[in-house]
C-alpha cells in the first residue's frame, strides 16, 4: 500500500515564483515596516506559536502537517524506512539552511549589505550507535553542525562578516540548534 501526504486544506504553489531583486527588497522592507509598527503598537503581537502534527504510516514513515503544508518524513532502508522522504535530521538541516536564507535576506536589506545570490549548505555529524542502543556514551543527536554560506555580490568580505554576525545573532533555527530549549512531552493513551 502506498501512502501519500494529506492534501493541503488550502491550495498553495508547489513552485516558488521568480522574484526580482527590486521586488524582494520592496517586500522585505514592507514586511519589516509592518512588523515594526505592529510590535510598537502591541509587543505581544510578536509572540508566535508554531505547530506541526504528525501520524505514523508505513514502517517508520510519518506524514506531517505544518500550517497549510504537508510532507513526508521517512528513513532510508538501512534504518527500516522506505526512503519516501527526507529523514528527521535532514529536515532539521533543511530548516536551518532555509532559515539562514530568510534571515540573510532580511538583514541584508535592514543593514544595507546587499548580495545577488545566496547558497547555503548545512552539514552535521551524527553517531547512530546511541539511536540503535549500541553505545549510551554518545549523544543521540548531532555532535557538530557546519554551515557554509556563499554570497555573490559587490560587497567586501568584511561587510559580509558583519552580515553573518547579525544573522548568527538573530536566526531562530540556529538559536534552536545552538541553545537548549525546554521541551515538555506528554503521552496519552488513545
Amino acid at each position: 500500500m502506498t501512502t501519500t501526504a494529506p492534501a493541503a486544506q488550502t491550495a498553495h504553489p508547489t513552485t516558488v515564483p521568480t522574484t526580482s531583486a527590486a521586488e524582494r527588497a520592496e517586500r522585505l522592507t514592507r514586511a519589516g515596516q509592518e512588523w515594526s509598527e505592529r510590535i510598537a503598537a502591541d509587543r505581544t503581537s510578536a509572540h508566535l506559536t508554531s505547530r506541526a502534527t504528525a501520524a505514523g504510516v508505513g514502517t517508520v514513515a510519518t506524514t506531517v502537517r505544518a500550517g497549510r503544508h504537508a510532507f513526508i518524513v521517512d528513513e532510508p532502508a538501512a534504518l527500516a524506512g522506505d526512503d519516501a522522504g527526507p529523514s528527521p535530521v535532514d529536515y532539521v538541516l533543511g530548516a536551518l539552511a532555509g532559515c539562514q536564507v530568510v534571515v540573510y535576506r532580511l538583514y541584508a536589506q535592514t543593514l544595507g549589505i546587499p548580495f545577488d545570490e545566496i547558497a547555503v549548505t548545512a552539514e552535521a555529524d551524527l553517531d547512530a550507535a546511541r539511536l540503535l542502543g549500541a553505545d549510551d556514551s554518545v549523544r543521540p543527536g548531532f555532535s557538530e553542525v557546519r554551515i557554509q554560506i556563499t554570497l555573490s555580490g559587490e560587497e567586501t568580505q568584511e561587510r559580509y562578516e558583519v552580515l553573518r554576525a547579525a544573522v548568527d545573532a538573530n536566526c531562530p533555527v540556529l538559536d534552536i540548534i545552538e541553545n537548549p530549549v525546554p521541551v515538555r512531552t506528554t503521552v496519552t493513551r488513545g
